[in-house]
């Protein structure tokens, strides 16, 4: 790994060398790293790291247990940063590499900074580093109290430093939506209130800013019984007498006509009018562009239209006017249609005419000539002056060649303009003005209020609908906006005035029709910056034929492109395809395409930098609109679905190999031209490329944990007409099958699908089979209710000597969780060893963790908790390798969280699961959180929490509302947790019905280990009402119907060890191996339940 390393723990653990994210897997490899980063540059004693990450609980082993560890993070970070010194460990990077130690320096450096205006951006970009909570990934653990408390406190104190800056430099409008939101989020805070009242009053809302106080003064009179602190009473005082020092200095008015200045003195020259509006989210841009203008003399603001680049110019020439004794001159080019006239509109701004006025003192100087360039070299020679040249896109060569003889003839003169694309002459340094950052989806409305965004829209809101505030109520509805916009500043303003007569959630919704809704624009403001469209019209007029062409034929693709797939899908009419890639540079120098760069592979597979052209959201939409102008539509969406098709055809084997990761994450990288490629197929009833795609997409979607969608998909297009009765067909439908099993999904849905992919194939005679093929028929006969176990396991037994080892090892592992299911568990352990070895020989990461998670389960059933922690661990970190199956990753750790709460270790057991419950609600996923919330309420059972664990189960009832309530053994789960909550809470009753329903549904599931699990809780419904020999034959049948004793649950390990204490060993034992002698259909009859009828054939 290289020097160029950086280590975030201000918010989830993050990682990155040389701008490159490298992922850090495993909660406890977290917690490692950011253990670690506290000390960064020190030695951690090894004893301290145990103590800190395993508190009171250390494992056997301990410090073996670190130095596995360690192993794992050096190869995750690189050998050369974990360092080894006698005692301990150490992090080898600068202090400032890890960003909580940067901020605090950088916050310490922006204190003695006298100037409120450097002061604010200073402190403004050391708040920007962070990410979310301080040690998001261990906030739990005893050792980050101190240093969570330590962080957020100076976190809290340089926001209110910032805002006293801003405060100072008079930015009282724009200060206000932030205040509102950190004053909602903290109300109690005094010195918060005391800022949100001078912002409003300086911003000339004196009567909200008493309201403020009115409203602290009720609260804190309320909540404690007292009055506000002697400063905030002052200040409120202050208010209602006027006093000016509130205020900052006005400017000073301007006289009718100017005074002669004193000798000694000089006018402020230049023509910058006085902006209207607050300046928000560009103070970094603007010192960063004044550092440049002190550097070089001709600096370019570029990006494209609506991005702020004239505003963020006039800010500038603001900031450099008492440097610029000549001052400070706007030209606007944007009026100026002959690059003729260029020259002439300089000498309009600058107020020379044909023949220049002179003035005394410092004036320009007057000059005879006709050549205007002439008049203004020899005019502006010697000034010590800034010229902004402002919108030069449409005139660039006149542009340039003025601004190149201004810097040849001219050595004082510096030259600030604004583009879409760069003059490209010697001297010149370009500043990208890029969108405003955006918060994410589910920022909350104090963390929203942090991103200039939204802070835009809220201030400008604000002018047109007084009172309105960022509140928890609508920030998810202004955050949508904002990033629909692409947090684009025009944009944003735009939509800000329709938000006088709309909600946000209106506005939000016919943000799909943005060109009709975004066109209330200043009366005052050029033409092409009253509406959207005119904004983006103003781009496409400036274009040549070949240009226009390559922007609405990319527009159909929905995530980007790189070269090869731009050749590919765009050449046509006036644009060959060898001319793709300059065309494509010349509007990325255009500011229309964006360029960004990714990984070719997830690391260690490659590291190769591919590049990729996106564009923001609104010139898409434009562009899209033009291609359906030109008749093009149907030829280039074609196009690029058939280029996609062709992707996914080629990835499908490899992601069955070793070449497994890197695929992945190029499918990944084009999921949403994926995604939009498939819509549009089924959209014009293309049922035959819809069906390749989804056949080819179907292994992807299990592999990216999006199963579900998937099947969704297939099913759509299985319904589709004129669906070809091929080879493809049966794939699609067959994994659309596999990727229902254990979802909501009808049952009789996913056994048509089966059967027709096993009709289809049946009529295949010897055409070459796609690996799938030969597992559907198998898993159609042995994984629904249709037959006897010998037979449901003999259906997949050929397929273990299967020529293709991926088929081999998927079917041992298959065989192995048939014979799990049926509690042959020697057979199930021998099977999944095999699985493991042939999946480890394909390089299949996918099934080695799903080997590995089966064994691991199996050892926790033997109460060999730490192995199966250990087995966890490792299949985690395969999934974890794989980049981005969110599930499965939720499905390890409440794995891992079970075994750490078998093991007493019940805090770093409940880290893990609220981690996993916080990634599911941020997943959006319905069923992510009902899973969640159906793990936590059986953990609360059985901690004691019996009203959470109520509030759990009701809060999945109420999800599961119109929807199908899942396969039939999560709701025998469900059910029989039910039965647990009310065992524990002493209704006996109600426990042995609901247990009995629970089991009828386990039954039917044909899960055999759920059964077990509804026999254990009907004996300890059997215990409590003294029936303990009867109690004892129900564990003895569990026992038997799953294969072994069950030792992964603490209440069953409880439930044994009493009935043995009351009994006596042998009387146990006696009744428990009358039970374990029964067979299946013994058990069955024993509980008057029957097994379902196999389906009609």
């Amino acid at each position: 790994m290289s020097d160029n390393v950086r280590i975030g723990i201000l918010g989830p653990v993050e990682v990155t060398e040389d701008g490159r994210q490298v992922t850090v897997g495993g909660a406890r490899l977290r917690a490692l790293l950011t253990r670690l980063a506290l000390d960064a540059g020190r030695v951690v004693p090894t004893e301290r790291l145990i103590d800190d990450l395993w508190e009171d609980r250390p494992p056997a082993g301990a410090p073996n247990a670190l130095q596995s560890l360690i192993s794992r993070l050096r190869a995750t970070v690189g050998r050369d940063l974990v360092e080894t010194p006698a005692g301990g460990y150490r992090l080898a990077v600068p202090v400032v590499a890890v960003d909580a130690h940067a901020f605090e320096a950088a916050v310490a450096e922006a204190r003695d900074v006298p100037d409120p205006a450097e002061r604010s951006a200073r402190l403004r970009d050391a708040l920007a580093s962070w990410r979310g909570p301080a040690l998001a990934d261990v906030s739990g653990l005893p050792f980050a109290e101190g240093p969570v408390a330590r962080l957020e406190g100076l976190r809290r104190a340089a926001r209110e430093d910032r805002v006293d800056a801003d405060l100072a430099l008079g930015r009282h409008a724009e200060l206000i939506p932030e205040l509102q939101a950190l004053a909602a989020a903290d109300p109690m805070r005094e010195p918060l209130r005391a800022r949100l009242m001078r912002a409003l009053y300086g911003a000339g809302r004196p009567a909200e800013a008493l309201a403020v106080y009115a409203d602290i003064r009720r609260l804190l009179a309320d909540t404690l019984g007292v009055d506000p602190s002697p400063e905030l009473q002052a200040l409120h005082l202050a208010m209602l007498r006027r006093d000016p020092v509130l205020l900052p200095d006005p400017p000073s008015p301007v006289p009718a006509t100017p005074p002669v200045p004193a000798s000694d003195e000089r006018p402020r020259l230049g023509n910058l009018r006085a902006r209207l509006t607050s300046f928000i989210g560009r103070d970094d841009d603007m010192h960063r562009v004044v550092k440049m203008l002190g550097e070089a003399r001709l600096v370019t603001l570029i990006g494209p239209g609506g991005a702020g680049k004239t505003r963020l110019a006039l800010e500038c020439g603001d900031r450099l006017h008492e440097s610029m004794p000549d001052g400070v001159w706007s030209v606007e080019l944007a009026p100026v249609t002959d690059p003729a006239e260029v020259p002439h509109a300089v000498l309009a701004a600058l107020g020379l005419r044909e023949t220049a006025l002179i003035s005394a003192r410092g004036g320009l100087g007057a000059v005879e000539t006709t050549d205007p360039l002439d008049r203004l070299g020899a005019a502006l020679a010697g000034k010590r002056m800034l010229v902004l040249l402002d919108n030069c896109e449409h005139l660039l060569d006149a542009a340039a060649g003025l601004a190149a003889r201004l810097l040849a003839d001219c050595p004082q003169v510096r030259v600030l303009a604004t583009s879409r694309e760069p003059m490209g002459i010697t001297g010149e340094t370009l500043w990208p003005v890029e969108p405003l950052p955006l918060p994410p989806s589910d920022a909350s409305p104090e963390e929203a209020v942090a991103f200039p965004s939204v802070r835009l829209l809220a201030d400008r809101a604000a002018a047109v609908r007084p009172g309105f505030t960022v509140t928890a109520a609508n920030v998810g509805l202004l955050v949508r906006i904002c990033r629909a916009l692409d947090g684009m500043p025009l944009a944003i303003e735009l939509a800000a005035a329709r938000l006088r007569a709309l909600t946000a959630g209106q506005l939000a919704e016919r943000l799909d029709d943005r060109f009709r809704l975004l066109t209330a624009g200043s009366r005052s403001a050029l033409p092409r910056h009253r509406t959207l469209r005119a904004v983006v019209e103003w781009s496409w007029e400036l274009l040549e034929d070949a240009e226009r062409a390559l922007w609405r034929r990319l527009a159909v693709f929905a995530g980007g492109a790189t070269v090869a797939s731009a050749e590919a899908v765009c050449p046509g009419d006036a644009l060959a395809g060898h001319d793709v890639f300059e065309v494509l540079s010349a509007l990325v120098d255009k500011s229309l395409v964006v360029l960004r760069t990714e990984t070719g592979g997830a690391a260690p597979v490659s590291t190769e930098e591919v590049p990729r052209y996106l564009m923001l959201e609104t010139i898409r939409a434009y562009g899209l609109e033009r291609l359906a102008e030109a008749g093009e539509e149907e030829r280039y969406r074609r196009a690029h679905a058939e280029y996609f098709a062709d992707l996914a055809e080629a990835a499908d084997p490899r992601l069955r190999s070793g070449d497994q990761v890197e695929w992945l994450a190029r499918l990944s990288r084009d999921h949403d031209n994926l995604t939009a490629a498939l819509r549009w197929a089924i959209g014009a009833g293309d049922a035959a490329l819809a069906i390749r795609m989804c056949a080819r997409l179907g292994w992807y979607w299990w592999l990216r944990g999006q199963a579900a969608e998937g099947a969704d998909f297939t099913a759509e297009v299985l319904a589709m007409p004129g669906l070809p009765a091929d080879q493809t067909t049966a794939v699609a439908a067959g994994l659309a099958a596999l990727g229902s099993f254990g979802s909501p999904r009808d049952v009789a849905e996913i056994q048509r699908w089966l059967l027709q992919a096993e009709e289809i194939r049946d009529g295949l005679g010897d055409e070459p089979q796609h690996p799938m093929m030969r597992l559907f028929g198998a898993m159609l006969r042995g994984l629904g209710p249709d037959g006897t176990t010998p037979r449901r396991l003999d259906e997949m037994a050929p397929l273990r000597d299967d020529p293709d080892p991926w088929v081999a090892s998927m079917a041992w592992f298959v065989h192995g969780q048939m014979a799990l299911n049926s509690g042959r568990l020697d057979a199930a352990r021998h099977d999944f060893g095999i699985a493991l070895t042939g999946f480890r020989g394909t390089g299949d990461r996918w099934g080695i963790s799903f080997a590995l998670t089966a064994q691991a389960e199996m050892l926790s059933w033997d109460g060999r908790h730490a192995e199966a922690l250990a087995l966890y661990e490792e299949a985690l970190g395969e999934i974890e390798r794989l980049g981005v199956v969110a599930d499965a990753v939720r499905h390890a750790h409440t794995r891992m969280a079970g075994e750490l709460f078998m093991m007493g270790r019940h805090d770093e057991a409940r880290r893990l699961l609220d981690e996993a419950m916080r990634d599911a609600e941020r997943s959006g996923s319905t069923w992510a959180q009902i899973w969640m919330l159906f793990v936590n309420a059986d953990l609360a059972v059985e901690t004691g929490g019996f009203e959470q664990a109520a509030r759990d189960l009701d809060r999945i009832d109420r999800l599961l509302v119109g929807r199908h309530s899942g396969p039939i053994q999560f709701r025998a789960m469900l059910i029989l947790t039910r039965a647990r909550l009310a065992a524990a809470s002493g209704d006996r009753t109600t426990a042995r019905a609901v247990n009995l329903e629970g089991l009828r549904l386990a039954v039917e599931s044909r899960d055999n280990p759920v059964l077990a699990t509804g026999l254990s809780g009907l004996a300890d419904v059997e215990r409590h009402d003294g029936a303990l020999e009867r109690a004892a034959e129900l564990l003895g049948m569990g026992h038997s119907v799953r294969g072994m004793r069950d030792r992964s649950r603490p209440e069953h390990v409880r439930l044994e060890e009493s009935l043995r204490a009351s009994l006596g060993d042998e009387a146990f034992t006696v009744a428990y191996e009358r039970g374990r002698a029964r067979d299946e259909d013994a058990v069955l009859a024993f509980l008057n339940l029957e097994r379902p009828s196999p389906p009609s054939a």
